[in-house]
């Protein structure tokens, strides 16, 4: 993710994506068992990033917990993101935006963590809520080169599609095991992420087919040479419900979890609404390719053969981002986002 603030400022997509698992942490929030708290609550938000798409789904939680356990007890908010996130935009965002959850609760305090979410962050039985949105269909490496585009749905290698298949896979029962740890009994975890349709199909196919352009336009110009578009790859999968409910599907559990709640639903495209209104071509193309920006183009720019240090990444993000824009302003259309709620809860085994 691109830092400095700009990824919290250009995911708009993301923000839009996320309200529907909104109301789930509510009631999350309104039924989790408090039996086995810590005395000092924990709410975990993996996958972070800068900040600003976690304020609204904390702020809910945290009134809904109030509520349940009134003003004075602690409530503590652990942020989890990679070592290489902008945990600085993240502290300003949680100190100085006016929609933050710490302004009006003197009794809740938001701590950081710099580690991979497909491992364990948190103590065993420490954490009480779990959140995430935008995060799991990031995986934890990418498994091998894609010779033919840059996200590996798209490729007609198949080789290159199954083992990204299963590296997705490795991946889901790494982070629910990860999470089955760190949840007390009785905890409960809402997950938003990124899914496939019925048939099969991944998200933003015009999108990617406009960043696939852009970057063959750069090579074509000699700013950027084919080996390192060849190397090239954003680590990201989608999943189907089958995908979804594997680790689950022999006994009902894995880890120690529970599948409470799964819905398939499309996410709403908020550029194309704006286009409708406005009919701007220009900006409705700006505003995805910003959004591919902050999101993509960092992983992007670390096969630059200078990698992220390379004197060419700044003009390769602004070259990038203005031949999507291009491309996408020429001929608008909506994008298919299609995406997957999940509320897990973690099972008293005792029984």
């Amino acid at each position: 993710m691109e830092g400095r603030g700009v990824y919290n400022r250009s995911s708009r997509v993301q923000a839009a994506g996320l309200s529907p698992a909104v109301p789930l942490l509510e009631r999350a929030a309104s039924t989790v068992s408090l039996s086995n708290a810590l005395e000092t609550i924990v709410i975990a938000d993996y996958g972070s990033s800068e900040g600003r798409n976690s304020l609204a789904p904390m702020a809910v939680a945290i009134g809904a917990l109030r509520k349940r356990i009134g003003p004075n007890r602690a409530i503590s908010v652990v942020h989890t993101d990679l070592p290489g996130n902008d945990f600085s935009a993240l502290f300003e965002t949680l100190a100085n935006d006016p929609s933050s959850y710490l302004r009006n609760d003197p009794a809740v305090f938001a701590l950081a963590v710099g580690r991979s979410h497909y491992q364990q962050i948190l103590p065993s039985g420490s954490v009480t809520l779990g959140w995430t949105s935008w995060a799991t269909h990031w995986l934890s490496r990418a498994p091998a080169l894609i010779p033919d585009h840059v996200v590996a749905a798209y490729s007609h290698d198949a080789a290159v599609r199954a083992a990204y298949a299963r590296q997705a896979t490795e991946d889901w029962r790494n982070f629910f095991s990860s999470r089955g740890s760190e949840l007390c009994t009785g905890g409960r975890l809402v997950v938003m992420t990124m899914a496939l349709t019925d048939d099969g199909g991944f998200a933003f196919p015009q999108l990617l087919e406009a960043l696939c352009g852009a970057l063959m336009g750069l090579v074509d110009e000699g700013f950027i040479g084919k080996e390192e578009v060849r190397r090239m790859a954003i680590p990201i999968a989608g999943r189907s419900r089958a995908d979804i409910v594997a680790p689950f599907a022999q006994t009902g559990q894995f880890a120690g979890l529970s599948i409470e709640h799964l819905a398939m639903f499309t996410g709403e495209d908020t550029n194309w609404r704006e286009f409708e209104r406005d009919r701007d071509a220009d900006k409705f193309g700006a505003r995805w390719a910003s959004f591919m920006r902050a999101s993509a183009f960092p992983t992007l720019a670390l096969s630059l053969d200078g990698g992220r240090d390379d004197p060419r990444a700044a003009p390769f993000f602004s070259k990038l981002e203005n031949g999507m824009a291009a491309r996408l302003g020429a001929a608008p259309e909506p994008m298919l986002i299609p995406l997957a709620t999940v509320v897990l809860v973690k099972e008293d085994r005792r029984g």
